[in-house]
């Protein structure tokens, strides 16, 4: 019933009590109670207007929020459209996986690099496109996930598309959690980092033939006995950069880890250095490692510093073309590399570190 309706009847039965209540007035004989019963009837009459009156207030209010909601939605859906583009369309391959590495959602690029339609990804574990021989490694990592609360995570292991030839690959591994803390899915990023390592292979493989011998010869002398602490989680990396130092005539000790950084200069500290090495002259640090990055390393290193008055410059090196030089600097690295580097950047790097240059 709208409410012009709703209004037209309230007045007909006003009319017709109206009418009635003249009729009984005429008949002296009329019980009393009927009487005031019928002039209790108007007052009824305008309570059932202001109830018809609040109902239509209620019912724009309802409008006016009904009308917000769908602007919401609309808006919602824009939104996650928006998303679902970014997603679908990003260069990188990107998967959305369950606690346990089962594929829930995968983008085209995902699509491309395994060799597989993004729709048919789904449901297939992620473990599927693991060489067999690292699969256990793979599945160590998963399981560790429920114990370890770190944001983002860094996995180094190689990766094999159907009926393709296994690449090695960078998987950036964000856990996502309920209230509770439960592990209930996986964001993951998967990056074919083969190029590269073949690129530092190859830089290894002429890095002896890089500088003419007489500057060779001039950066070797200035540099002979310069102690250099080196930072990187990646065995390959340890290897050829520790290469690249010695053929300059200094002393390296690599290590994997911040624990084992911090390690190192506390036996130094007390008197008990690992062989072949005092204080280091300068630290070289990786920045993206697990667990604790370059960036927890040189907050530690400038807190020990601050107790036992060293000061070691320290430089940030990197894989990413995307790493933050700024953020490196303000961190309390004094200079920034990229890993592709030519050695005798990296070799000018130190040396300036070092006052050597």
């Amino acid at each position: 019933m709208s409410e012009q309706e709703f209004t037209r009847h309230i007045q007909i039965i006003r009319q017709q009590t109206e009418v009635l209540y003249k009729y009984i007035a005429l008949m002296p004989t009329q019980p009393q109670q009927l009487a005031e019963a019928l002039e209790e009837i108007p007052a009824s009459l305008e309570n059932l207007q202001v109830l018809q009156e609040q109902m239509q207030a209620s019912l724009e209010a309802m409008e006016v929020i009904q009308e917000e909601l769908l602007q919401q939605n609309e808006y919602l859906a824009e939104q996650r459209q928006l998303y679902y583009d970014l997603f679908e369309f990003a260069p990188d391959a990107y998967l959305l996986t369950n606690a346990q590495g089962i594929i829930l959602e995968a983008n085209r690029a995902a699509g491309a690099l395994f060799n597989v339609l993004p729709n048919l990804l789904t449901r297939k574990p992620l473990v599927n496109f693991v060489p067999e021989a690292e699969r256990s490694v793979f599945r160590s990592k998963l399981n560790q996930l429920s114990q370890v609360y770190s944001s983002v995570q860094e996995w180094e292991i190689r990766m094999c598309p159907r009926g393709g030839k296994p690449f090695d690959a960078t998987l950036m591994v964000a856990p996502v959690r309920d209230s509770s803390g439960s592990l209930v899915s996986l964001q993951i990023s998967v990056i074919d980092v083969s190029k590269y390592k073949q690129a530092a292979q190859q830089l290894q493989s002429v890095a002896s033939q890089l500088l003419p011998k007489a500057a060779a010869v001039e950066i070797s002398h200035s540099l002979d006995g310069l102690q250099v602490l080196f930072v990187d989680d990646e065995a390959d990396a340890r290897e050829f950069i520790t290469a690249v130092l010695e053929q300059h005539g200094i002393c390296v000790t690599a290590v994997a880890s911040v624990a084992q950084a911090l390690e190192v200069l506390e036996r130094c500290s007390q008197g008990e250095p690992p062989k072949g090495l005092s204080r280091p002259d300068v630290i070289i640090s990786d920045i993206r490692m697990p667990d604790e990055d370059g960036y927890a390393l040189i907050k530690k290193v400038r807190a020990l510093e601050a107790k036992k008055g060293w000061r070691i410059p320290a430089g940030a090196i990197t894989a990413y073309l995307a790493e933050d030089r700024a953020k490196a600097i303000e961190a309390g690295f004094q200079s920034h590399l990229h890993k592709l580097a030519e050695p005798t950047e990296l070799i000018a790097m130190i040396a300036q570190l070092a006052g050597r240059g």
